[in-house]
């Protein structure tokens, strides 16, 4: 992502400078105005690099907010910082803008996107570096690189946990694949008895992700194994099993639901299979050794992220175990979302 700054420069470099040349106030992106950025570790620390990307049509709606777009996709990496007890240390940004659209349409599109963009990376901390900007014969793409950082041989993994380790999650799950079905109408409110209140905040989970750089710290302190969860709690928390040579039981019972969730599960207790393994809840589940437990969840509280104690990691191989209320195991037809 470069750009001349100029009026007579390419319609590219326009672009650039107009909308992304403000935000890359990091001294290391060098004003966009080059084909690299610079970045110096901090001293005794190791660099993480993370990227993910959001496609409209599959990861967010053509008409959605191009603020709620720009939010989503930088802060689904800043999750996967926090999930590893890393901090922010800036971005790359790689955008793929539909072909034919008029100068007037983009710009509309882009002034709430890149001004969103900007706040947000004020906010955690998390400056745009550089990128790269393209047009496509497709849909709307954004693609982001997050660098953080950690201090050397400190970064937690999804290899570490241990049998007898408790299992903790942040936030509450299932909000935003709930609101992802009242998004689609595939769940009228209504029959839930959720009010403008409670739909609200569903689909505002689903629109904007919470990520919990706040607990980085205390991840990377406290936590044997951690990762963020992003396809689903049942599946994420298997991949976490599977790399750490264990198996889990967690129990629904315990389950951190908001408000709204509670009433649409109380309403059709069969959608706790979809809480289970919708995604998108941008929450850390993570181990942590018993005896850290009380330091961890106080950790947790000076930060202002709730975190809750939802099972334990035991001995074995295979899928974590789901027990319902009923305290019978819980059949889930898959455990997480997946592309392909």
């Amino acid at each position: 992502m470069t750009g001349s700054g100029e009026p007579e420069g390419s319609g590219e470099d326009r672009l650039i400078a107009r909308h992304f040349a403000p935000l890359a106030t990091h001294p290391g992106a060098l004003g966009l105005l080059d084909d690299v950025a610079l970045l110096t570790p901090p001293e005794h620390c190791e660099l993480v690099l993370e990227t993910d990307a959001i496609v409209s049509g599959m990861h967010f709606f053509p008409d959605d907010p191009p603020a709620s777009v720009a939010q989503k996709a930088l802060r689904i990496n800043l999750s996967d910082l926090a999930a590893k007890g890393a901090r922010p240390l800036g971005f790359l940004l790689s955008l793929a803008l539909p072909k034919g659209a008029s100068r007037p349409a983009t710009d509309a599109w882009l002034t709430p996107f890149a001004r969103a963009l900007g706040e947000d990376a004020q906010a955690y901390g998390c400056p745009l570096l550089g990128g790269d900007t393209v047009a496509s014969p497709g849909p709307v793409m954004i693609s982001i690189t997050v660098i953080g950082a950690v201090p050397t041989g400190t970064l937690v993994r999804r290899r570490g946990a241990r049998p007898g380790d408790r299992l903790l999650v942040t936030g509450t799950i299932g909000d935003a694949v709930l609101g992802l079905l009242v998004r689609l109408e595939r769940a009228a409110p209504e029959d839930f008895g959720l009010d403008a209140a409670g739909r609200d905040h569903l689909i505002s989970r689903y629109l904007v992700p919470r990520p919990r750089n706040a607990l980085a710290e205390a991840v990377r302190t406290h936590a044997s194994a951690a990762m963020d969860v992003s396809d689903g709690l049942v599946g994420d928390l298997a991949k976490l099993c599977a790399a750490s040579g264990v198996t889990a039981r967690i129990e629904t019972v315990r389950l951190p639901l908001s408000d709204a969730a509670h009433r649409m599960l109380a309403a059709a207790p069969e959608l706790l299979a979809t809480v289970l393994s919708g995604g998108d809840d941008y929450e850390i589940v993570c181990a942590v050794a018993p005896e850290r437990v009380g330091s961890f969840l106080a950790a947790a509280a000076a930060a202002g992220v709730p975190a809750t104690e939802i099972g334990e990691i035991v001995a074995g191989q295979g899928a974590p175990r789901v027990i319902g209320p009923d305290g019978a195991t819980v059949a889930l037809d898959r455990a997480s979302f997946s592309h392909f």
